[in-house]
């Protein structure tokens, strides 16, 4: 622009490019509005649309970002410089960040401006990936000063759209319900959703879209946002007097300062940004095929993944070899893959008041060692799981005898204790050292295939003891990089293992875990009723593959519930199955089922994983009596879709189910029928849903919960 800042010209569905777009960036001279100079009286900045704002110029809406200089002042001008455009994406030194591993046509422009008179520059960039539609944002500031500057904020992404016609659709909730589905229509003023919780948190998930109000799953334009980072941050939209949408996307600005010595530099996360206008469906499926090829370890990126069984609902704390064997055996039998420890196999673990942060074996329990375990369950051809909680720290524990400075806490303070636990200073070096060096010797004792990561309480009495007094605001932005920093030295050294995230289920699901841990556990409501709910909205900005979904005992634990194994089964086959029951104490019959169950998920385990992913019948927006969603294969031979019935109605009226994502010319059968029905029939006419139809395995339907599977195969004449 005039002022050498950067403006923002367009951002949407495609248009042809031009030399100039003068159409776009027409300005007229509004009174009682501050202008650049007084001899541009029509440049005010209020009234144009910014790449990346600053205050206190004549733009009052939020900024992107400010910086106290050392004499005080606030005010920043960051005029451009230069631009450098590269092949490719690399990664972020300390960050999780996207990468282009497999030269998929990404570009990376990098723009240097700089502030004349504090001398700090500013590097904004921008890496487009074609051929997912995906473009990610960050920023870096680096002090070429001689003086230290405080940065007040720093976000990742601004983009200021010229009219506020959207919804606001974001994914809310909390412990064992997350991430349910709210619509909203943008209004005057500022719609937000953030964490304060050193965690991206149960409440609020930093993955939200902007739909026009006619926006569906199966059309209309749509922008999505989310942020590769796991702490702290804020989505925010701003509709100003002009009806401008000022949309912000970062780390939290609120317990956010950041020193920034001469010489110096601070990184911001990236952020992801989005767009189509073909609908929900389009962007949910282009945003996780971003993330399967530029953010997942690729390791596991496209690895099916293991059939487990968790001891946690089976046995609690109490267990030993013996005990656990049995439930190994058993889910041999029926052909589960991976046996998983839960919590309580280290220190004096008995209960949740105890050995938190003591990463050695429990003699009790283990009198032969832990090893000896492994190495039984490695000798019947499965695989072996264990449970860390590698932030917290108990007061009765060895770990906090030797070093109580360890723990995060104020000075003179009484602290709060979650869940009967504190949190370790991951902003530590030491305690990052002695984490991984704990860990490392049980990975390696045990040949380790599988981590549960787990985080079960968020942070009070944020307070770093090596910290400064000046430097405590950059405590919550220091103890997720001390996260990172295990996280990538653990899968550096093993590679091979396959790491799941957990913050009392699915309290930190984002793609800052993501980038370390391929999958998470959804949520800690193990209802089949209720994790349809959740796994519906977690799909919107997540792909099924990084959602552990898990059969585990009725009446379940959260809710009371009682409903069919085969309605648990259905539900849980739509992300990386896994069951958390004493299968020793099932029936003849239910262990049938269950081994029926595996067999068939087994069979069609690449489609329910990797398959695109399409909401049928979505439980926000009607009475939630009826959900559906189906999968379907790359070539479109296959698919498998899914309705959920709650309650049954009586005399009920003729009831289809419209598939999506179908092949229109290609013929199928459903269920391995003769009856051969046209891809477009299927989707645009849908199937007469009857109870026989919906009878996939030998398992009893429920008069109270019809669960009901359509297995597509392409059959040609």
């Amino acid at each position: 622009m005039e002022n050498g800042e950067l403006g923002q010209v367009y951002f949407g569905s495609k248009i042809h490019r031009k030399s100039a777009y003068d159409n776009l960036v027409i300005r007229e001279e509004h009174t009682a509005t501050p202008a650049w100079k007084m001899d541009q009286p029509d440049f005010q900045p209020e009234l144009i649309k910014q790449e990346y704002a600053s205050f206190g110029k004549g733009d009052f809406r939020y900024p992107a970002f400010q910086i106290t200089a050392d004499n005080g002042s606030r005010i920043s001008e960051f005029t451009f410089e230069k631009y450098t455009l590269t092949a490719g994406k690399k990664r972020l030194a300390a960050l999780p960040s996207s990468f282009d591993d497999t030269n998929d046509d990404a570009e990376t422009l990098t723009i240097l401006l700089k502030d004349k008179v504090t001398k700090i520059e500013l590097d904004l960039s921008y890496t487009v990936f074609p051929n997912q539609d995906v473009i990610i944002r960050s920023s870096q500031f680096t002090n070429r000063g001689t003086q230290t500057a405080v940065l007040n904020r720093a976000l990742s992404s601004q983009i200021d759209l010229p009219d506020a016609n959207y919804d606001f659709i974001q994914f809310s909730g909390s412990w064992a319900r997350e991430r349910q589905m709210v619509r909203t229509q943008l209004r005057s003023g500022i719609q937000n959703i953030s964490s304060l919780r050193t965690a991206s948190s149960h409440q609020q998930n930093p993955f939200f879209m902007l739909a026009r109000p006619q926006t569906t799953d199966d059309h209309g334009e749509v922008f999505g946002f989310n942020l590769i980072y796991s702490g702290n941050f804020l989505d925010q939209v701003e509709v100003d007097q002009y009806d401008v949408s000022r949309i912000l996307v970062g780390i939290n600005p609120a317990e956010f300062a950041w020193n920034l010595a001469p010489n110096e530099s601070f990184q911001t996360p990236e952020a992801v940004i989005s767009y189509t206008d073909q609908g929900m469906n389009q962007l949910s499926q282009q945003m996780g095929a971003f993330y399967m090829q530029h953010l997942v370890n690729p390791h596991f990126a496209k690895q099916e993944r293991p059939i487990l069984i968790n001891n946690w609902e089976a046995t609690y704390f109490d267990f030993n070899e013996d005990k656990l064997m049995k439930i190994v055996n058993a889910a041999k039998t029926l052909g589960i893959e991976m046996f998983v420890l839960d919590d309580g196999w280290f220190g004096h673990r008995n209960d949740d008041k105890t050995s938190l942060g003591d990463w050695f074996v429990d003699p009790q329990k283990f009198p032969n060692g832990l090893a000896h375990l492994a190495d039984r369950i490695h000798a019947q051809k499965m695989q072996f799981g264990l449970w860390f909680e590698p932030e917290m720290i108990s007061i009765d524990s060895e770990l906090y005898q030797n070093h109580p400075d360890w723990m995060i806490g104020a000075p003179n303070r009484q602290l709060s204790p979650g869940r009967n636990q504190f949190v370790l200073d991951m902003s530590r070096t030491e305690v990052v050292d002695y984490l991984f060096e704990a860990m490392s010797k049980i990975i390696t004792s045990t040949k380790l295939d599988y981590i549960k990561w787990d985080m079960n309480r968020n942070i009070t009495e944020m307070f770093g003891a090596s910290l400064a007094a000046n430097e405590q605001l950059e405590m919550p932005h220091r103890y997720i990089l001390g996260v990172y920093q295990l996280y990538n030295r653990l899968i550096t050294a093993f590679p091979s293992v396959l790491f799941e995230s957990c913050a009392s289920g699915g309290g930190r699901f984002d793609l800052g875990m993501m980038y370390y841990a391929p999958q998470a556990w959804t949520s800690d409501d193990t209802d089949a009723v209720e994790r349809m709910h959740v796994q519906f909205g977690t799909s919107y900005g997540y792909p099924q593959s990084m959602m552990g979904a898990h059969v585990s005992a009725v009446p379940n634990d959260q809710t009371g519930r009682i409903t069919p194994l085969k309605t648990r089964g259905d539900v849980a086959y739509f992300g990386d199955l896994g069951y958390e029951l004493d299968i020793t104490k099932l029936s003849s019959t239910e262990k049938e089922a269950v081994k029926q169950q595996i067999t068939f998920y087994k069979k069609y385990r690449r489609l329910f994983q990797f398959g695109n992913f399409y909401r049928l019948d979505n439980p926000f927006e009607n009475d939630g009596n009826v959900i559906s969603w189906a999968v379907v294969n790359k070539d479109k031979s296959c698919a498998i879709g899914a309705r959920y019935q709650l309650l049954n109605h009586p005399n009920p009226a003729y009831i289809r189910l419209r598939f999506k994502g179908l092949d229109p010319a290609k013929k199928y059968v459903i269920n391995h029928g003769t009856e051969k029905f046209y891809g477009d029939e299927l989707m645009h006419a849908g199937i007469f849903v009857t109870r026989s139809l919906g009878k996939t395995m030998d398992v009893t339907d429920s008069s109270d919960f019809n669960s009901r599977l359509f297995i597509l195969t392409q059959k040609d004449d």
